[in-house]
């Protein structure tokens, strides 16, 4: 038997695979592990009582499009480390776009404020908990995420990893930002930023290890 007629006879019996099979599956792990983050926020941190203001200006809306446009950008990286021929990544330069913009918006806030104010601005009133918040409500995500790639076929696993943990981080940041109440620019940038930073640095630790198949 020949190659072609090997490769033949194992691929007659197999199934046609769905369009935006690998899409819905990612789908579905990101918004179960969502729910139990979110389900976190409610019951455990809790919703910040203003939040129906806050959803009124501009700060709120700002700091949601940051968080949720890292979070698509980072799915975007996720579907394609999820197949064999992730050989190179595409689009992945979409992650500065939302981290450029957030930047300029901080520079034009600390112009805009005394000198002796930028470190409170920057500290706000939660620096010291905020990454270690996102970071736990990325886990849910992480794992539903994990559940997602067990029908899937990633080779490069470090880098799978580190992008599903970025997802989760991201998306975990989305969801914090019901009960958080800091609205400094360059508060979410740095520490916003550094609990999804460190949820992907978790994903690349632990990606090679439960994403072999």
């Amino acid at each position: 038997m020949n190659t072609d007629d090997l490769i033949a006879r194992l691929s007659s019996d197999v199934p046609p695979v769905r369009r935006r099979a690998v899409g819905w599956r990612l789908g579905i792990g990101i918004a179960l592990g969502a729910i139990v983050s979110m389900t976190l926020v409610a019951l455990v941190l809790g919703i910040r009582p203003d939040l129906g203001l806050a959803m009124r200006g501009t700060a709120f809306w700002v700091k949601w499009s940051y968080t949720f446009s890292l979070a698509i950008a980072a799915v975007v990286m996720v579907v394609q480390l999820a197949r064999p021929d992730s050989a190179r990544l595409r689009w992945a330069w979409l992650l500065a776009v939302p981290v450029s913009l957030l930047a300029l918006l901080g520079l034009a806030e600390l112009a805009r404020t005394p000198p002796g104010e930028w470190l409170a601005m920057w500290l706000g009133h939660s620096w010291m908990i905020c990454p270690w918040l996102v970071l736990a409500l990325a886990m849910p995500i992480f794992v539903g995420l994990l559940w997602s790639f067990r029908r899937l076929a990633p080779t490069r696993l470090r880098a799978a990893g580190a992008a599903a943990g970025l997802a989760a981080g991201a998306f975990a940041a989305t969801v914090y930002c019901m009960h958080c109440p800091e609205v400094s620019a360059i508060f979410v940038l740095t520490w916003y930023s550094l609990g999804i930073l460190l949820a992907a640095s978790l994903g690349a630790l632990l990606g090679p290890r439960l994403l072999r198949w």
